[in-house]
């Protein structure tokens, strides 16, 4: 943590947002630990995949004749699928595998197909020209197989590309996150290239719900056991994975067999994100920045995230501060379309509450459900949005600069306010631990 000052910058889009506390106002801004990023990526990708973890390198793994298949992040994930993808495909071609046995498929998860631009800044133009590319279809039957149910009880259903392949590769970024703990590992082909069953039973409110259901927390994390063994279902059999710092520089790249390899790496991760903060706060204002903050279904997390730390890292009442252009409203995709009808068509934050216990609700539609309990507690306002309508519709207060935000905090919560200030509110756990009296 440092000490407090009277100028801040918080991310904002592809730049930052300035602002000033008021008088009487005490800020302390939070972070993840700093450690040096990777000087060279490539080579670091390199020597993962020649010492993997648990596993032989995929150039053993893979035979001439083989069919493979390398699932890898949606634009929405900052995963540098653009060196992880290549340091693949240079294994399958030592291993003698043909281009055209190879598929590309972006694990899209309930969002958006991606678009040609998109898959290009993922994966770079000359991979796209040369390799078979294609976008998950959580919805179309045709191209899920199903593959039973977990000892949960939740239905697996993966595209027919992985399902079919000889050799199943993932990439991946480790990172908190909501309901899995920790991202990456077999997410992205558990969830990123699963049938929407899968998507709505482990999104629903029986998981979300479940108080093992934390973010940070792996052991004992209903949804992080789903995923591993729907992950396994799948043949999931090497995953490259990597943890960036608060700049989205990557500080640490493992490959090998999914469970051991990510396990290491979130153990990394803990060291880097989990930052220990005294108390709970009046306010927080939590960046986000480039790519999450495009639509409001994503942004959005930047609240949850500190609400659903293992301790809300605000006090019931308190205020939430999310800067966030959303430029793309409450999101282009399937997921994001219900989130937005369920918020905005609900007459209050309890509504949506009781109805998704009651009933239920199709994925994406547990953004909302997440949503109206973190609202239920606190106050969450968006900041700078380009379509403050849409924030309005969701139950949130739009205003235009992080001062109106504070002053609707002071007006409520009165003028001396003890406000925490995370520029990467993605990328830091902050966990409230008291310090020892004695």
């Amino acid at each position: 943590m440092t000490p407090e000052t009277t100028a801040y910058r918080i991310p904002y889009g592809r730049s930052a947002m300035p602002f000033r506390l008021p008088a009487g106002m005490k800020g302390t801004v939070v972070a993840s630990k700093r450690v040096p990023p990777l000087k060279d990526v490539e080579s670091a990708v390199a020597a993962a995949l020649a010492s993997p973890v648990g596993s032989p390198p995929v150039r053993q793994l893979a035979r001439r004749g083989d069919r493979v298949c390398i699932v890898f992040t949606d634009i929405t994930r900052a995963s540098p699928d653009n060196v992880l993808v290549p340091g693949f495909l240079q294994e399958l071609e030592v291993a003698g595998v043909r281009d055209e046995d190879i598929t590309l498929l972006c694990g899209i998860g309930m969002h958006r197909p991606s678009t040609y631009a998109e898959k290009v800044a993922k994966l770079g133009q000359a991979v796209v020209e040369r390799y078979r590319v294609i976008d998950h279809e959580p919805q179309n039957e045709d191209v899920l197989i199903d593959l039973g149910v977990t000892r949960g009880g939740v239905p697996v259903s993966v595209h027919e590309a992985a399902v079919n392949a000889d050799l199943l590769l993932a990439t991946g970024l480790v990172e908190p996150h909501q309901y899995a703990g920790y991202s990456g590992g077999r997410k992205t082909v558990a969830v990123g290239a699963a049938g929407e069953p899968l998507i709505e039973h482990t999104h629903g409110p029986a998981f979300v719900d479940d108080p093992d259901t934390r973010l940070g927390r792996i052991e004992g994390n209903p949804f992080h056991e789903a995923i591993t063994e729907a992950a396994a279902r799948a043949g999931l059999d090497v995953i490259l994975n990597v943890v960036l710092d608060d700049e989205e520089q990557v500080v640490c790249v493992k490959a090998g067999e999914p469970v051991e390899t990510h396990r290491q790496l979130v153990e990394f991760a803990r060291s880097l994100y989990e930052v220990p903060i005294p108390h709970q706060y009046d306010v927080a204002i939590a960046g986000v920045g480039y790519p999450k903050d495009a639509n409001l279904y994503q942004a959005s997390r930047a609240a949850s995230y500190l609400f659903f730390a293992p301790t809300p890292v605000v006090r019931p009442g308190g205020y939430i501060l999310v800067p966030a252009r959303c430029e793309e409203g409450a999101g282009e995709g399937v997921g994001e379309q219900r989130f937005l009808a369920a918020m905005r068509d609900a007459p209050d934050v309890r509504a949506i509450l009781c109805d998704a216990r009651d009933h239920g609700y199709p994925p994406g539609e547990q953004r909302a459900f997440v949503m109206a309990k973190v609202l239920e507690e606190v106050n969450v306002v968006i900041v700078g949005s380009s379509c403050p309508g849409v924030a309005a519709a969701c139950k949130m207060e739009p205003v235009d600069t992080i001062e109106q935000a504070l002053a609707l905090a002071a007006r409520d919560l009165g003028r001396d306010l003890e406000v925490l200030i995370v520029p990467h509110a993605l990328l830091t756990l902050p966990v409230v631990t008291p310090e020892d009296p004695r």
